[in-house]
């Protein structure tokens, strides 16, 4: 039996050990405690202004002076220079790449030119220097441009806003995609400031109120990044196809039935339908919206620098960004996840090049039926298969990411506008027929840009120097008188 001594001893051993235990946990509850309360420390720093946000402030440098990191990550979507197979920055001729769209948009501003986005930092000088802007075009057209239009609807009111001409407003609109147009002043919260986006919501019954951050994440860039159209000969007023549902035939019966037109096609003569840019709606469509991302999660994702988590606001193409993007969700190298994005979007350009070249002979054929004698009665199925199937390839070909967002939807959707195609050229095969044409039309050569617009009647010359012009005498003056907010 051990002594009574010995006891005594033991349990002071196991005391000491209890105690220095005892100790050093409270020591690492004490580090965690002050890591959290440095954190929340530089969260309220991060947070605190510098300097007041006015209401609708639209300078970008403003915002910058409060939240350094966003504003420098923000500065670098001036850099252009990234290209992925099918995207990026990169300044890219889309009519070089697909001259039978010339054809298609025959009769239609972008048969001039169509280029690729270069970002939100360039937003206001490429609509200052396409020839699209060479036609007359509505205020409706700044909408999305810059973070001027919110301070110039409240200022002149909606629907004055969109009545106005775009060239009245050109000195007002200088500042370009940024921080006013997604954020609140005073809470930095995400907030709508387009209203077509509010007004397409309530009227499908969406509760604002009830939108979560996670969903707000989304619908800022919905603000622009969908299909809308201008309603009204004079109002112009922007607004969202949205009433049916958001899939392609749910707006197109609503076009259908509201009897809306963009244009009448010059050699088809079908009233036609150009889609936007309607990424949110083909976006809702994909399995990445299924699990439950935002396009931020993959466009703007978050980054770290000195202990302060921030999103990184180089908006731009998660190619450039495979790690910080992609890489959050998926084990695979960036070599495999580039691979998988660009051979599901090899197999939506094999198709969207199939419509085209579909649209294409049946916008000629219909041309030559037009020509032979053919009565507008029994042309009438022909130019609603027309309307129809380009509505189809436009859809897809409108939307960024080149059918990545929901591969499947596209490749449905492309799909029907092949079917519709082909079957409008069977019909349209017996009215030839009937006015004497039974041997397979001759299809012009239009393989380049510049034989496809000679083809259609663009003088290209005459139209760069109307516009040089307008660059000259407009702009500059813009620049001369614009405003400082």
């Amino acid at each position: 039996m051990k002594s009574i001594i010995e006891i005594i001893q033991q349990k002071q051993w196991i005391g000491w050990l209890l105690f220095i235990f005892t100790i050093f946990v409270v020591f690492l509850i004490g580090l965690f405690g002050a890591s959290i309360m440095e954190r929340r420390s530089e969260e309220k720093l991060a947070f605190q202004l510098v300097k007041p946000i006015n209401d609708w402030e639209p300078r970008n440098e403003v915002w910058g002076e409060n939240f350094p990191r966003e504003f420098e990550t923000y500065k670098s979507t001036f850099d252009t220079t990234f290209a992925s197979k099918y995207g990026g920055s990169a300044k890219r001729d889309l009519l070089e790449d697909s001259p039978e769209a010339v054809i298609l948009w025959a009769g239609y501003a972008f048969s001039r030119q169509y280029n690729q986005a270069r970002g939100h930092y360039h937003a206001v000088e490429d609509i200052q220097n396409t020839l699209r802007t060479g036609v007359p075009q509505p205020a409706t057209c700044w909408t999305c441009k810059s973070t001027d239009v919110p301070r110039l609807m409240n200022k002149m009111g909606v629907k004055e806003f969109y009545k106005s001409k775009w060239s009245e407003l050109g000195h007002e609109v200088t500042n370009n995609i940024g921080c006013q147009d997604c954020h609140d002043t005073k809470t930095m919260n995400l907030r709508i400031t387009r209203p077509s986006l509010l007004e397409a919501l309530q009227r499908n019954g969406k509760d604002i109120n009830n939108i979560t951050h996670q969903e707000m994440r989304s619908y800022v860039c919905a603000q622009c990044h969908v299909e809308y159209y201008f309603k009204g000969k004079e109002e112009k007023y922007l607004t969202f196809p949205w009433d049916k549902g958001f899939s392609v035939e749910a707006m197109e019966e609503y076009y259908d039935e509201n009897a809306h037109t963009d244009w009448e096609h010059k050699l088809s003569k079908a009233k036609m339908l150009k889609a936007q840019h309607p990424d949110y709606e083909m976006f809702a469509t994909g399995i990445h919206f299924e699990r439950g991302l935002s396009c931020a999660d993959c466009h703007m994702p978050y980054k770290s620098e000195g202990g302060v988590k921030f999103t990184n606001h180089k908006i731009q193409s998660p190619l450039n960004d495979v790690a910080s993007s992609c890489g959050v969700c998926h084990r695979e190298n960036e070599e495999t996840l580039i691979k998988n994005v660009n051979d599901r979007q090899d197999k939506i350009r094999e198709l969207r090049v199939q419509a085209e070249k579909s649209l294409f002979q049946l916008h000629i054929e219909t041309k030559t039926a037009w020509e032979k004698g053919a009565k507008e009665e029994e042309m009438k199925p022909i130019l609603k298969f027309i309307r129809h199937a380009q509505w189809r390839w436009d859809f897809v070909s409108a939307t960024n990411g080149s059918g990545f967002h929901s591969p499947i939807e596209a490749a449905r959707i492309l799909g029907s506008s092949i079917q519709k195609s082909q079957e409008g050229r069977i019909l349209l095969a017996r009215i030839l027929a009937k006015y004497g044409i039974t041997e397979e039309i001759q299809m012009p050569d239009i393989y380049t840009k510049e034989k496809a617009q000679k083809f259609i009647g663009l003088k290209m010359d005459s139209l760069q120097t109307v516009k040089n012009d307008f660059l000259n005498n407009t702009v500059v003056n813009w620049n001369k008188t614009k405003k400082n907010y």
